[in-house]
This record gives C-alpha cells, sequence and structure tokens, in this order.
C-alpha cells in the first residue's frame, strides 16, 4: 500500500514538473513570436515615417520650384513663360493629375496583387513603377517631372492596394 502511496506520489510530483516545463516553453515561444510581430511592425512605422519625410521634402522642394519659376522673368523673347505656361515646375497640372491618377491606379492593382500572392511589400522593383511613364504625353511637359508624380501616386496606391483598400 505505501508502495502504490510512493509510486502516485513521484507520478503526481514528475507529471507537475513537466507541466510547468511544458507551459514555460509555451511561454517562451509566444513571446519571440510576438517579438517579431513587433519588430515587423516597428520596421513599417520607420518605413511610413521616412515616406512622409520624403514626401514633405518633395513639397518643399516644389514650392521652391515654384517660387523661382514665378519669381524668373515671365516676359522674354519667346512670350510668356517661355511659350509653356507650366505652372508646377515644369509639368501642366493636367500632366500632374494624370501622373498622379496612372500611377495611383497602376499601384493599388499592383499592390493587391503582391498582397495576393503572399509577396513583401516592396513598390520599387515593379517595372510600371520604374518605367513611370503610363500615360506620358509630351504636351504635360518635362518627363521626369511626370514621372515623380507618377512614382509617388504608384507608391501612394500600392500601400492601399496592400493594406486591402
Amino acid at each position: 500500500m505505501k508502495s502504490n502511496y510512493f509510486r502516485n506520489s513521484i507520478g503526481g510530483i514528475i507529471l507537475g514538473i513537466s507541466l510547468l516545463l511544458g507551459v514555460g516553453l509555451m511561454s517562451t515561444t509566444t513571446a519571440q513570436a510576438q517579438y517579431r510581430n513587433d519588430d515587423y511592425y516597428r520596421r513599417q512605422r520607420e518605413w511610413e515615417k521616412e515616406q512622409r519625410r520624403r514626401q514633405r521634402e518633395l513639397e518643399r522642394q516644389q514650392r521652391r520650384q515654384s517660387r523661382d519659376y514665378r519669381n524668373y522673368d515671365r516676359y522674354n523673347d519667346y512670350g510668356y513663360n517661355n511659350g509653356y505656361g507650366y505652372g508646377y515646375g515644369g509639368v501642366s497640372a493636367d500632366g500632374r493629375q494624370t501622373a498622379l491618377n496612372a500611377g495611383y491606379n497602376e499601384g493599388i492593382q499592383e499592390g493587391r496583387k503582391d498582397r495576393s500572392r503572399g509577396e513583401r511589400f516592396e513598390y520599387r522593383d515593379e517595372s510600371r513603377y520604374q518605367n513611370a511613364l503610363s500615360d506620358y504625353n509630351s504636351r504635360y511637359g518635362d518627363r521626369s517631372l511626370y514621372q515623380q508624380y507618377y512614382r509617388q501616386g504608384f507608391a501612394n496606391g500600392y500601400r492601399a492596394g496592400y493594406q486591402g483598400y
């Protein structure tokens, strides 16, 4: 009788210790998984913060260019604004809006496609982003500035598409 009691006591102690070890092991695994997720979201927030900083810098640069452009001698040998009349530093208002819209629309498509495939969040490797000339027409003005607006719209659209909008 005493041996059964002794055997049951030892069995209970071993069961208790294994239960405690199992719970402890699982809690550290869960904590590590949460840490990885926290690290991902931290990097995502830093990336978004950097994108906002770049956007503000681009807007400052555009305001400076616009201000310099307005202060430039408007009337010269070729007429008003060299005959172009572009108010956004080399791209017409229609060209700017066309670039932003075309970039956003194509960006949202690519973002949704990458999300559905389970690919990582990266729009700079997309060929449409790199080319950035969809819907471009020479009457819009400066090609490189059109590409900047297009890429800006593409990045915003890609982010929205990747997030599921």
